[in-house]
């Protein structure tokens, strides 16, 4: 068995043709590529659904770039979690939050996820955890606990908090830390699959699809080692992973992720499984967007703060999700900015990623010293000073909740400029898929027998500037097991 792929470049792996598999060759129902959070639930499910289902994994164990997330699921539409905190959530307003800060939005996929999300949180719950029935109600990147929900998104930011009512939708897992309970969570994972007699073979890595001439996928080539071979199958589903690690790939469509970023993902989110899903003819989606972010915070008083650019002028409501302020900084001059906050707010950060650069004891001091337009600091600073000693923000709207006045000096002053601030991210596109994981072309007709889910799909996380955390741990999770039951028969109307 030969194959032109490989853990880097661009080079679309050959395509086998059927022959090569004989009869002697080994069969399986349902061949699942990956075992991360869309791979797990994917073969869980399809297990569950009566299929005979082999999971092949690259690493030495499973988990993927899942066991490196922060442990947000992102679960609306009234919840457990929702209801015994008090926040009342419902599918029409996840719908049209979703809807709304989404570049390209896709209704029939997001519709299904809102109308599962509950049904969703309980299947998750019943892998043997419990979400904590607690609200953290601070501006953070991970709770700080155990506390079972927070806003991790840009639900209470103008304007969505006008298109759709605001809820807090991102549930975490009750271990304290940002990795340890996504950990939890897939380790649990592999113990139902196991339980459920899905057969995991562990370095192993698939190198080919096979496909009849008419286009049908039927099986796999693999290569574990020195050894290779092949497997026969009904179905398959790719659940791979990004392609954040893949250099070549990211110059040549995300190129902003850059060499000054560092790169969240797995030394297997090379992009394989995406172009696996090429070498057959599946349209790419979003390859263009990546998630991009240095947050600021906590301590949460820095959102009271202003942001700047190198002419002096504000340009984002400083209370976004820190991927979206991360995002309008990179469109900036020089990718420059500046976090500006007076004697009585500022606090220093316990994880500087954004470094603190220096005090000064006069605006004019701290507008010289940062070499901004003369009198376009003083002039921005009293505007806004004014306007949040009102509790109003006519230019951004930030929330009212983060509105206060910076007119206590001296002020410290925060450098969120790209190559000083540690920005990170991850790529968002690949296979165009429908709701139930099918792989589509790009008239939109359906790849017989191949299915995608997770990072190497592109699903409803398809928007640097509107990402929630949590989209990746919960449509990967979720559009998983529609593509697990689809690929093993099921009909997702039988759920």
């Amino acid at each position: 068995m030969s194959s032109t792929a490989g853990t880097s470049g661009r080079a679309v792996p050959e395509v086998l043709p059927a022959s090569t598999l004989t009869e002697g060759t080994e069969c399986h129902d349902v061949v699942v590529v990956g075992f991360g959070i869309a791979g797990g639930c994917a073969a869980l499910e399809a297990a569950r659904a009566g299929a005979r289902v082999l999971l092949l994994e690259r690493a030495a164990v499973h988990g993927g770039t899942s066991s490196m997330s922060g442990g947000h699921f992102y679960l609306g539409g009234g919840t457990a979690v929702q209801r015994a905190t008090g926040h009342e959530d419902s599918v029409e307003a996840m719908y049209d939050y979703l809807v709304a800060t989404s570049k390209d939005p896709e209704p029939e996929k997001i519709r299904a996820y809102c109308e599962g999300s509950v049904e969703h949180f309980d299947w998750l719950e019943a892998l043997g955890f419990e979400f904590e029935r607690s609200y953290f109600p601070g501006k953070a990147v991970i709770q700080p606990g155990t506390e079972g929900l927070m806003f991790t998104g840009n639900e209470l930011v103008w304007p969505f908090r006008e298109r759709a009512a605001p809820a807090p939708r991102g549930h975490k897992v009750p271990v304290p830390g940002d990795t340890e309970g996504t950990r939890l969570v897939m380790d649990l994972l592999r113990a139902r699959v196991e339980e459920a007699g899905v057969e995991v073979r562990y370095e192993t890595g698939v190198t080919n699809l096979v496909s009849t001439e008419d286009g049908a996928v039927v099986g796999v080539a693999w290569r574990r080692f020195q050894e290779t071979g092949a497997v026969r199958a009904g179905s398959v589903v790719v659940a791979a992973g990004g392609f954040v690690m893949n250099a070549d790939m990211v110059a040549e469509h995300t190129p902003a992720l850059g060499s000054k970023l560092f790169m969240l993902g797995s030394t297997y989110d090379d992009g394989l499984g995406i172009r696996l899903g090429s070498s057959v003819g599946a349209e790419l989606r979003h390859m263009d967007e990546p998630f991009i972010t240095a947050p600021f915070y906590p301590p949460s008083t820095l959102v009271t703060g202003l942001i700047v650019n190198r002419l002096g002028e504000r340009f984002v409501a400083e209370d976004s999700y820190h991927a979206r302020t991360s995002f309008h900084v990179l469109a900036q001059p020089d990718h420059a900015a500046y976090l500006i906050v007076d004697s009585a707010h500022v606090e220093h950060p316990t994880m500087p990623l954004v470094p603190f650069l220096d005090g000064y004891e006069t605006v004019e001091e701290m507008e010289a010293g940062l070499g901004l337009p003369d009198g376009s600091l003083v002039a921005t600073l009293a505007r806004y000073n004014e306007h949040a000693a009102r509790g109003e923000d006519p230019d951004f709207h930030k929330h009212p909740r983060w509105l206060e006045a910076q007119a206590t000096g001296p002020w410290g002053v925060f450098d969120l400029t790209l190559g000083n601030a540690l920005y990170a991210g991850f790529t968002l596109g690949g296979m165009r898929t429908n709701v139930d994981g099918q792989v589509l072309r790009a008239d939109g007709s359906t790849i017989a027998g191949l299915y995608a889910a997770g990072a190497c799909a592109s699903n409803i996380a398809q928007d640097g500037a509107g990402y929630c955390s949590g989209t990746q741990l919960g449509e990967g999770s979720f559009f998983g097991r529609r593509a697990g039951r689809a690929a093993a028969g099921v009909s997702s109307a039988g759920r």
